[in-house]
């Protein structure tokens, strides 16, 4: 395993491109048939990129390490999540709010590709931030 593919610098790299908005970097990290599981939904990464898509364009979702532990091929990572909601999402218009909550997410990564992300976060919390609530 060089580097590049240890399981802690995909992560690493998940973060960078997410936070840098790049989809395609994203898609890029996950096995073909990558389940990832979070607040809104359960799918494959045809349904994730859609929701991901608004996080990122809606909401500016920014996610900042606060702690990250590994072993063997997990990894388990806590943040700061913060944005400001900025675009259309959701079928909600904009409020110009923003909001900052804890975040964690697991990781299983596999020959270099993430084979599964389990993601938690206050929902309500970040609702009631924003204003819609």
């Amino acid at each position: 395993m060089d580097a590049n593919t240890s399981p802690e610098s995909v992560v690493l790299q998940y973060v960078d491109a997410f936070n840098r908005g790049d989809l395609d970097a994203l898609a890029g990290l996950l096995a073909d048939d990558a389940e990832i599981q979070g607040v809104l939904g359960r799918g494959k990464i045809d349904v994730v990129l859609p929701i991901w898509k608004q996080l990122i364009e809606g909401y500016g979702m920014q996610l900042t390490i606060e702690e990250m532990i590994s072993s063997d091929d997990v990894v388990a990572v806590r943040y700061t999540e913060r944005g400001t909601f900025k675009a259309p999402a959701f079928g909600q218009q904009p409020t110009g709010k923003s909001y900052e909550l804890p975040a964690m997410e697991w990781f299983t990564i596999q020959n270099g590709k993430i084979v599964r992300r389990w993601g938690a976060r206050d929902g309500a919390s970040q609702a009631r931030q924003l204003g819609l609530a």
